[in-house]
């Protein structure tokens, strides 16, 4: 998902996909824990792609004062 994506979805799909991708994330680590991912970059994409939905989420939520 590309910035322009993010912003194109409603604050309250944000949301939702946010809880997800924190879960996901998780779920990720823990898994890398236990036995090495094939791919460990993920973890570091993925870790991006939920600060990048929290941005536009603060950035919708400062707006609204």
């Amino acid at each position: 998902m590309k910035k322009e994506e993010i912003k194109e979805l409603s604050t309250a799909d944000l949301q939702e996909r946010l809880e997800v991708m924190e879960k996901d994330y998780l779920q990720l680590k823990v898994n890398h824990a236990v036995s090495p991912l094939d791919n460990p970059a993920k973890i570091t994409a993925d870790r991006r792609m939920i600060a990048r939905v929290k941005t536009e989420l603060r950035l919708r939520e400062l707006n609204n004062k």
